[in-house]
């Protein structure tokens, strides 16, 4: 009797050990799944996308640009860039500025920026083939999404952006806009107003609600406000920086696939 008890024992300690033991396993190897996703890029609460941080900027991207970006924010993984030269406002992205940006692990976010007044099929249809034509020009590949800058001052209808998206859909790119559009914004309105492919199907990049140009490690969680069931795959969450000169900006993981 007195060795049975011994042996019950034994069997309680060993079945105790190994439960230690996989108790630990699992908190050990939770942490360090915890500690990698926070590592790099950050993962979207509900539904386990992967948010990346970047940048835009208005000046030229050399390596003393990247390197103050780079020592003072962190390095990103998505960098704007203007495809039009306007005086004293942005330097447009050149080949050579493209290269680097590659040879950095970047991937770039073309935005056009000719635009002063977004009203009337005809302008839509024009800046559109505008921006195609500055993208082949850069060999800017098929299938990246060029961004049209609407700027809150800007006067903004349904059919700009209805004839913007059709005619960049019927080039080798792809269609998306950039923008305020928070709930009182003309451009929120015209968007919602579009046809129901052009809401589906255009690239969404917001600027609201602007939080404060933050490091890349201390970001904000992703939490965009645009239309409902857009793509909405960009947000600029802070804005003009003091060292520099950049704006700040956290991206899902989909908009990857249309970079350049």
């Amino acid at each position: 009797m007195g060795k049975l008890k011994k042996i019950d024992l034994l069997v309680f300690l060993g079945s105790v050990t190994v439960l230690a033991i996989s108790a630990f396993f699992i908190l050990f190897t939770g942490k360090q799944n915890n500690d990698n996703a926070n590592d790099g890029e950050q993962t979207s609460g509900n539904e386990g996308t992967e948010i990346f941080w970047g940048v835009d900027s208005a000046s030229k991207v050399d390596e003393d640009m990247f390197q103050c970006v780079a020592e003072n924010f962190g390095e990103p993984r998505v960098w704007g860039r203007y495809l039009v030269d306007i005086q004293d406002v942005s330097v447009s992205i050149d080949k050579e500025e493209a290269a680097l940006l590659h040879q950095k692990d970047v991937d770039i976010l073309a935005i056009y920026n000719a635009i002063t007044d977004a009203t009337g099929q005809e302008a839509g249809i024009d800046h559109a083939n505008k921006a195609i034509e500055i993208a082949k020009s850069l060999d800017i590949p098929d299938g990246v999404v060029l961004i049209v800058d609407i700027e809150p001052s800007f006067p903004i209808d349904t059919a700009f952006l209805e004839s913007w998206y059709n005619t960049i859909t019927n080039s080798p790119y792809s269609p998306g806009v950039y923008g305020v559009f928070d709930d009182e914004s003309d451009l929120l309105t015209a968007f919602t107003a579009t046809d129901k492919k052009v809401q589906e199907n255009m690239i969404v990049w917001t600027a609201f609600p602007q939080v404060e140009i933050t490091t890349k490690e201390n970001a904000p969680e992703y939490n965009p406000q645009g239309p409902e069931n857009s793509m909405l795959y960009g947000w600029q969450y802070g804005i003009e920086s003091d060292a520099c000169a950049i704006d700040t900006n956290l991206f899902k993981e989909e908009i990857l696939d249309y970079l350049w």
